[in-house]
């Protein structure tokens, strides 16, 4: 069998392409990375360094035009600040809306087209690495097990049955995940999820605070702090 997985270059995705390289092998496994016209480069570059490291055909789609009216935080267009805070504490002044790092329908669109990709390319299902952490408090929807079932339905319909997606770790903690992946000694020091570019991670945005607890419930340093 044949799959494609998104990949983000974060920990949960690469995760996810670790997994399925182990079950399929890297010639059954097509890897996707996506532009939204994020602020920097440094997941993208990620992405191209982890698809090589495992030897699966590694492809680039830009869907940034998709985005240009969104004033997402995490977005070169947009003038509104990255938060220095912990998911938790954006969730409570939110107001049930979901966090301004959210990326409109993001996720959604990503495997709309990965739809028509994986078609193409013969892949019969498409996973990615929502996981619950994300979804939780509503600060990431495209995250949720709702979601990941509707659109799931929608791909399998609309592809008349070629094709459906995946979500492995959407049940699971963040902590689930990189236990998971040190299992598969998954190269996390290749890995970038900091919404900031520059050098290193600058450890205090909602993801590197996400990532920097999973890796320490684990037992473990990040290997980026590390570095």
């Amino acid at each position: 069998m044949k799959v494609l997985v998104l990949t983000s270059g974060g920990v949960d995705s690469t995760t996810c392409l670790a997994m399925m390289v182990a079950e399929h092998g890297k010639d059954n496994v097509v890897a996707l990375s996506v532009s939204y016209g994020q602020k920097h480069a440094k997941e993208l570059e990620a992405s191209m360094k982890i698809a090589k490291y495992y030897g699966v055909e590694h492809i680039y789609l830009n869907l940034s035009e998709i985005f240009k009216y969104s004033d997402c935080s995490l977005l070169e267009h947009s003038d509104d600040e990255i938060p220095h805070e912990s998911y938790a504490e954006q969730i409570d002044k939110s107001d049930g809306k979901p966090v301004s790092t959210y990326v409109p329908f993001r996720n959604g669109l990503f495997l709309a087209s990965a739809a028509s990709i994986a078609i193409s390319k013969g892949c019969e299902i498409i996973y990615y690495g929502a996981h619950s952490d994300d979804a939780a408090g509503n600060a990431y929807p495209d995250c949720s097990e709702s979601f990941n079932r509707a659109m799931n339905e929608a791909i399998c319909e609309g592809s008349g049955g070629q094709v459906r997606i995946e979500a492995p770790f959407v049940s699971w903690t963040k902590k689930d995940v990189v236990k998971k992946g040190l299992e598969l000694n998954v190269p996390y020091e290749l890995t970038w999820s900091c919404y900031e570019g520059k050098d290193k991670p600058c450890g205090v945005c909602g993801t590197c605070i996400d990532r920097q607890q999973a890796f320490n419930l684990n037992g473990v340093t990040d290997p980026l702090v590390l570095k």
